[in-house]
């Protein structure tokens, strides 16, 4: 099973994109680190204040993917640099 996930973040407090990649890169790093789950910024790459990043986890359970993916933007939403917009989940 093949969980997709894709959640959008603003930034307020970033004031370019060096700042903005500094938080997300240390983000995307701790969460591939910790979950089962690829990570990667997918939209508003040259953007100082908005992010938009997919995760998908791939296992042999809907409900063990489903679990590691929920874990995970649980973890992205913990950070206090940031704010949640949206979450849109597919399953493959």
């Amino acid at each position: 099973m093949i969980v997709y996930a894709e959640v959008e973040f603003i930034i307020s407090d970033s004031h370019s994109l060096k700042e903005k990649r500094a938080v997300l890169q240390r983000m995307i790093t701790r969460t591939k680190q910790k979950f089962n789950v690829s990570v990667a910024e997918i939209d508003h790459q040259n953007v100082w204040q908005r992010t938009r990043i997919a995760l998908v986890c791939v296992s042999s359970s809907k409900m063990s993917a489903e679990r590691e993916i929920n874990h995970a933007l649980h973890f992205l939403q913990s950070n206090p640099s940031w704010e949640q917009l949206e979450v849109w989940t597919d399953y493959l």
